[in-house]
């Protein structure tokens, strides 16, 4: 599997967006067009040696001379976060991967709901400029720990998006988004979108589940369950002809990198899906968020990250 290298781009502007939260505008160093992306796409982002993280794209498809990304400080944070807050400044160059979508929107649909907890406003911002350059019907539910925290609130209480955007802060004692509520009252035919946290994105799988799949779009922050590491498995590589066991202990992922075999990979939680291969033949044990239902039941792909194997064997397009 070949993924397109990344591309140097510097650090234009940084802006505080929130408390917490920083946007980075990224440019070619020497200007020109960046490749296009769609709402709801993200990038990879390299920021040092074996430092990778995913971020949405925040602003406007419709712009090709930059990327905007949104960063939320993590207290838990593995280096991503931490990097960009502390380390990272205007002028710097990094390298960035070519945007890729998971979360794509359907534009023409009779209504798009969107719902959005804490960061996970920044996929959903993207949405709504597409939405209304469109001129598409769409409501957005935005809920988070505090106002103050919140991003892009500037941007959704213009006023002509009043009574489009609806609030809920729980320090200023609002409730959580009643999100079956949401769904059921939605306009026939709606398209819904969601991004947060693992349990907003539950109890909005729970609400939607007798939607049609098509309608219903989500993005993970993190995974719902741990990675696959119970091992005691082969995985043969068509492509090399090698064939490696994967001990207990690690995923396939770490196997195939302390072989010395290269594998596209960002989230490591399979949550970006950098590292969705093929699978030729075998019984995958899906640990993802990307995969729907149907897909995991096909098993023609499967995330190396985080997905085991039910059997013992497996054989994969690498």
């Amino acid at each position: 599997m070949q993924t397109a290298a990344p591309v140097p781009l510097r650090i234009h502007a940084i802006t505080h967006a929130a408390e917490g939260v920083l946007l980075f505008e990224l440019r070619r160093p020497q200007a020109g067009e960046l490749p296009a992306f769609t709402p709801g796409a993200h990038v990879d982002v390299h920021l040092a040696p074996g430092l990778v993280r995913s971020y949405s794209l925040v602003n406007s498809a419709n712009e090709r001379h930059r990327y905007v990304i949104g960063v939320k400080r993590d207290p838990a944070s593995r280096g991503g976060s931490a990097w960009l807050h502390e380390q990272a400044r205007a002028g710097q160059v990094i390298e960035v991967g070519a945007p890729r979508n998971n979360f794509a929107l359907q534009e023409d649909a009779p209504c798009s709901v969107l719902l959005a907890g804490g960061i996970g406003i920044t996929p959903l911002w993207s949405m709504v400029q597409r939405l209304e350059e469109r001129g598409r019907p769409w409501e957005l539910h935005y809920g988070n720990a505090s106002r103050a925290s919140a991003a892009l609130l500037e941007e959704l209480q213009a006023p002509h998006r009043a009574g489009r955007v609806h609030l809920s802060f729980a320090d200023e004692g609002g409730e959580r988004l009643d999100i079956e509520g949401i769904v059921r009252e939605a306009p026939a035919g709606a398209h819904f979108y969601c991004c947060g946290p693992a349990g907003m994105l539950q109890a909005f799988q729970a609400a939607c589940r007798d939607i049609d799949p098509a309608r219903v779009h989500f993005e993970a922050f993190g995974p719902a369950e741990a990675s696959a590491r119970s091992g005691g498995f082969v995985v043969h590589l068509a492509r090399s002809g090698r064939s490696v066991q994967v001990p207990a202990g690690q995923t396939i992922l770490e196997t195939l990198e302390a072989c010395g075999i290269d594998v596209p990979y960002s989230c490591r939680e399979g949550v970006c899906g950098a590292c969705e291969t093929r699978v030729l033949r075998g019984t995958p044990e899906h640990r993802d968020m990307l995969l729907s239902e149907a897909e995991r039941a096909a098993g023609r792909t499967m995330m190396v990250c985080c997905s085991g194997s039910v059997g013992p064997e497996l054989e994969l397009d690498l």
